[in-house]
C-alpha cells in the first residue's frame, strides 16, 4: 500500500517491515529516525512508541499511543496516531454519517482501543464501555477518555446492550476465533472488527450471515495509512492506487 503510494508519488524510497523485540525497540526507532526515517508502529508497540518522542500531537497525547513517527525540522522525534481518522473515516464511510447517541463496546483497552475511544468522542451523544480480560488496565484506558462510562470484564452483559462493538484485540488475526460470541449481542447491533484478514475474519463473516451489519479492519489500514502518508510528505498520497495495493495483498481485488 505505502510502496504504491510512493512509487505514485515519484519517490524512490521503499517501505519495509522490521520486527524489533521490546528490548531493542528505543534504541532501533531512535537510529532509524537520526538517518531521516519515519514509519508506522504496531502492536504491541503503539503504547511504548509514545512514551519514546520528544513530541506527540494531540491524538497521540490523548491515546497515550503513537503508531506513526518521523523527524521534523528541529530533529525531534514526533509522533501521531492516525488510527484515530482511520477509524473514524471508515465508520463514516460504513454508516454513510455520523452516528448520534452511539452506545458502543469496546473490546482491549491497548493503544488500538485508545484510538477507537478518541474517534467516538467527536459523535454527538456516544457513550463507550471498555472491556477487557486485565480490569486494571481497562479501568486506566477508562481514566483517559471521558466518553467511557464504564470499564468492564470481557463476560459483562452491558456488550449485549451496545449499538456498536468493536474488536480492538488481536483476536482473530491467525485464528477463526471470536472476541466474544456472537449470540452475546443484540440483535441490531453493528459488528466491526479491526482485525483483517484475506475473506475477512470469521467473526465478520458469521455476524453478517447471522443478520448484523459487520466490517472488518481493512478500510481503517487504509485510511490510516493515508493519513501517515500525510504527515510524513506533507500531501496526500494516491488514494486509488494504495486501495488497489491493499486489496491485491488481502486477496480481495
Amino acid at each position: 500500500m505505502q510502496n504504491a503510494a510512493l512509487a505514485a508519488s515519484g519517490r524512490s524510497i521503499k517501505y519495509e517491515a522490521i520486527d524489533v523485540t521490546i528490548e531493542e525497540f528505543e534504541n532501533t526507532l531512535r537510529d532509524f529516525v537520526s538517518k531521516g526515517g519515519a514509519g508506522n508502529v504496531t502492536i504491541p508497540h503503539k503504547q511504548h512508541a509514545f512514551q519514546c518522542m520528544d513530541a506527540c500531537t494531540e491524538e497521540a497525547n490523548k491515546c497515550g499511543a503513537v503508531n506513526t513517527f518521523w523527524r521534523d525540522d528541529y530533529g525531534r522525534m514526533c509522533g501521531h496516531n492516525t488510527d484515530v481518522t482511520g477509524f473514524a473515516s471508515m465508520m463514516k464511510e460504513f454508516l454513510g454519517e455520523v452516528p448520534s447517541n452511539a452506545r458502543v463496546a469496546v473490546l482491549g483497552s491497548g493503544g488500538a482501543a485508545s484510538a477507537v475511544l478518541a474517534a467516538i468522542a467527536e459523535w454527538p451523544g456516544a457513550t463507550a464501555t471498555v472491556h477487557g480480560r486485565d480490569l486494571a488496565r481497562a479501568s486506566a484506558t477508562r481514566m483517559r477518555h471521558s466518553v467511557v462510562v464504564k470499564a468492564a470484564s470481557m463476560r459483562d452483559p452491558l456488550i449485549g446492550e451496545a449499538d456498536i462493538v468493536v474488536n480492538a484485540t488481536p483476536v482473530g488475526m491467525a485464528s477463526e476465533e471470536y472476541p466474544v460470541e456472537i449470540d452475546r449481542l443484540a440483535p441490531n447491533a453493528i459488528v466491526v472488527d479491526l482485525v483483517y484478514a484475506p475473506g475477512e475474519t470469521a467473526w465478520v463473516r458469521d455476524a453478517r450471515a447471522r443478520g448484523h451489519r459487520a466490517i472488518d479492519g481493512l478500510s481503517m489500514l487504509l485510511n490510516q495509512g493515508v493519513a501517515s502518508f500525510e504527515c510524513w510528505f506533507g500531501e496526500e498520497p494516491d488514494k486509488s492506487v494504495m486501495k488497489e495495493a491493499l486489496l491485491k495483498a488481502a486477496g480481495r481485488a
